[in-house]
């Protein structure tokens, strides 16, 4: 009698996506030039092409129905991150407070020189399992580089031609801003935190 196995063994599992992230990680570094970091997952390096803004998931997809131009922008789980010009995550304390939300708590946090994100699947390919980083807006190749990272002036922006770092910071706050206090008013979020009442100025 016949044994069908409907899924490989945990061990060729394991080869497969290790295998995967391996081809992940040299197609982030030959197609992009990105540098990137393990292969369980692959991370891809802060700082160095480009910095993050990472945000609830809830948040970045209503900035993204706002926004018709951002840089490249990937999902896990339940945060969203932005890439954005190298340079932008030191300069986004000032620039909430020149937005005027200087103060207002919100789970919108940088990520700079230093740091690491995982990496997404790359373009075209299939997910290994649920759950997986995956990109909403993927990035454009190498020879479009220079363009595709929202700057402030001063901060990378060639020809006027990247997306505005000002209006997207200004996006994403007022959207972290709306889901928290949506939170206030429902109670406790899905992961675990309690969402606290904010009051304007």
């Amino acid at each position: 009698m016949a044994i069908t196995v409907p899924y490989p063994p945990p061990s060729v599992t394991g080869e497969r996506e290790s295998g995967d992230c391996a081809r992940w990680a040299q197609w982030y570094e030959r197609e992009l030039g990105w540098a990137t970091a393990g292969t369980a997952p692959v991370r891809l390096l802060t700082g160095l092409r480009f910095d993050v803004l990472q945000v609830p998931a809830a948040a970045g997809h209503a900035a993204l129905r706002r926004l018709d131009r951002t840089g490249p922008v990937a999902l896990s789980g339940a945060r969203m991150s932005l890439l954005v010009a190298v340079g932008s995550a030191e300069e986004l304390p000032g620039l909430l407070d020149w937005l005027e939300w200087g103060g207002v708590a919100l789970s919108l946090t940088a990520i700079g020189a230093g740091g690491r994100i995982t990496a997404p699947v790359p373009p075209g390919r299939m997910a290994g399992r649920p759950g997986t980083a995956a990109w909403l807006r993927p990035p454009g190749l190498r020879h479009e580089e220079g363009s595709e990272f929202p700057a402030l002036a001063g901060l990378g922006s060639r020809g006027g031609g990247a997306p505005d770092l000002v209006r997207l910071v200004d996006a994403v706050a007022t959207e972290c801003h709306r889901v928290r206090l949506m939170r206030a008013r429902t109670g406790p979020s899905t992961d675990g935190s309690t969402a606290q009442p904010l009051a304007f100025s």
